[in-house]
């Protein structure tokens, strides 16, 4: 019966009521002893139900027959079996038996109201005749009238290029119009789904375009949720909804300076960008909007941060895609070489600590090959490059590391990375300079390890530049970096962290940029696993120490 269309199946029950009526008329005699007390009731009631079995079961035999074809003809016959079972109803019952009876007729009429296709308008008389309020048969009637609607647009999108079995671009346009009030509604939910994923083959769009304005603020609101599907086909057709939901994760980063990376990472999964960002046109709009974001913050650091999360999250959700379904990583970086992205892609936490010096030594040696290939101001020049390097800035924190762990001279491949990751802008010159003043602290941190006796003084001296040999912002930056990580890493260093943290944040905007170093180191090791239990602990204890200055 799952093969006939919705109540037909039971019309098709109903219309054995003919034959069983007269089995029942030849057997009555032999079934009568058997109810006792109650035979003298049936033997009443009896001529008139089984006249109206007959009856029953011969209009519907004949509606079987017209339903299926798509004509006045078939809304008439579901009317008329209506009636025939209203008429079964008697208004004053006299005994239990006729209650029951009246009982199980006008639930029979719920089920089939509930089932049909009528209209609001239509199904009034019927249900005042039975006694019924709204509140009784509405909501059944919704969720068929839902389950019908779904069905078809289902229906439609399966028959591809059969027009005439696809919904009317006029009435799409006008379902989805009713639907804009409707979306954070449970019952109405599957019928959003299939709205969405329904694909027409009319040249333009034939959704009512503020359907998609009030799924996309549902789902950001937490008001409904969608499948990562839906979502992607959301985005897809409506840009100003993508839009929208990359700048309500800018407010949430810009609404509390005390988000860890962890809530960061929380954000952006719930709101499906990773997962969508799968399909090449929703990763290039959500990346532009971050290199637009950059550009007016001059590299805030918790833009940078969010960023770099997002890239991470990205990868996860690509790698659990179908190998065979997934598109090329060029796609995602048309204008990056794609020997430089696809080494960058590949995260330490990925390879061997034993191999991360080479990797290292390749993503500096192919990166600046792209920037010295290209003139200043280029497409593909120095800021183009630095973006694809921001994307995957962990690299950059785990050259620092290398060089204050490593005993071998700082190699300049390591140097040149950091000189260029912070400071994009500045020329080759300027960058070389970086260069020597960065291996001059390093060679000094190294002195440092090795004494006795170290103290917040000694490396104070080595942060403060000489007058004789000023140090750019990029510089200035880096080498901050390069003592954090010296009092993370050395045996001695977080004896000296608290009393040197005067220097190394003397404002309100270098303690944030401090902040957001150590809850993205913290962050990076537990993506590794370790968890880095010897600096760890110390690193934790001063990240809350200085959250709570902010």
């Amino acid at each position: 019966m799952s093969s006939f269309p919705n109540g037909l199946s039971l019309v098709f029950s109903l219309s054995f009521l003919f034959p069983f009526s007269l089995f029942l008329n030849v057997s009555l005699p032999l079934l009568l002893p058997g109810f006792g007390d109650a035979a003298q009731h049936i033997a009443l009631l009896w001529p008139w139900l089984l006249l109206s079995l007959h009856l029953t079961g011969r209009v519907c035999h004949t509606c079987y027959t017209k339903l299926k074809e798509p004509s006045i003809c078939r809304d008439e016959s579901q009317k008329i079996v209506i009636w025939c079972l209203c008429c079964l109803i008697n208004k004053e019952p006299q005994s239990s038996a006729e209650t029951r009876l009246n009982s199980w007729v006008r639930g029979l009429l719920l089920h089939i109201l509930s089932a049909f296709r009528f209209d609001v308008k239509e199904v009034g008389p019927f249900t005042q005749c039975l006694g019924y309020e709204p509140v009784d048969y509405y909501p059944g009637l919704l969720k068929n009238m839902v389950a019908s609607l779904v069905s078809e647009l289902r229906e439609g999108h399966l028959n591809g290029w059969n027009t005439q079995r696809r919904m009317a671009p006029e009435r799409l346009m006008s379902l989805s119009r009713i639907c804009v009030p409707l979306v954070t509604l449970p019952d109405c939910q599957p019928l959003v789904e299939a709205l969405l994923t329904y694909h027409g083959q009319a040249p333009q769009e034939v959704l009512w375009p503020e359907l998609f304005d009030a799924i996309n603020e549902a789902f950001l609101l937490k008001k409904i949720s969608l499948p990562v599907a839906a979502v992607t086909i959301l985005w897809l057709q409506h840009l100003p909804s993508l839009e929208r939901a990359v700048l309500h994760l800018f407010e949430k980063l810009v609404s509390s300076e005390r988000h860890h990376l962890r809530e960061i990472e929380c954000f952006i999964k719930d709101l499906s960008l990773p997962q969508a960002a799968c399909h090449p046109a929703v990763f290039r709009i959500v990346d532009e909007m971050f290199r637009c974001a950059l550009l007016e913050t001059d590299g805030a650091p918790e833009v940078l941060a969010a960023l770099q999360v997002f890239t991470r999250c990205f990868l996860e959700a690509r790698d659990k895609e179908n190998k065979q379904l997934r598109f090329a990583f060029k796609a995602y970086f048309p204008h990056a070489p794609a020997s430089l992205a696809t080494v960058l892609s590949q995260l330490p936490e990925g390879l061997p600590q034993g191999r991360w010096f080479q990797r290292l030594q390749l993503i500096s040696q192919q990166l600046r090959e792209a920037v010295d290939g290209q003139p200043q101001g280029s497409h593909g020049g120095p800021l183009q490059s630095w973006f694809l390097l921001a994307h995957f800035g962990g690299w950059a924190d785990v050259a620092a590391e290398q060089l204050l762990r490593s005993d071998m001279d700082p190699p300049a491949a390591l140097l040149w990375l950091l000189a260029f990751y912070h400071g994009p802008q500045e020329g080759a010159q300027q960058r070389a300079r970086t260069m020597v003043q960065a291996e001059a602290v390093l060679r000094g941190l190294r002195e440092l390890s090795g004494s006795a006796r170290l103290s917040a003084r000694d490396l104070q001296a080595l942060g403060e530049s000489s007058p004789g040999d000023p140090r750019s912002p990029a510089c200035t930056q880096l080498i901050r970096q390069l003592l954090l990580n010296f009092l993370l890493w050395a045996p001695r260093g977080h004896t000296i962290a608290r009393e040197a943290m005067a220097f190394l944040a003397p404002t309100h905007d270098v303690t944030r940029e401090v902040i957001g170093f150590l809850d993205q180191t913290l962050y990076r090791w537990d993506q590794l696993g370790t968890g880095a239990s010897g600096p760890g602990a110390p690193a934790r204890a001063l990240l809350q120490e200085l959250r709570a200055q902010v």
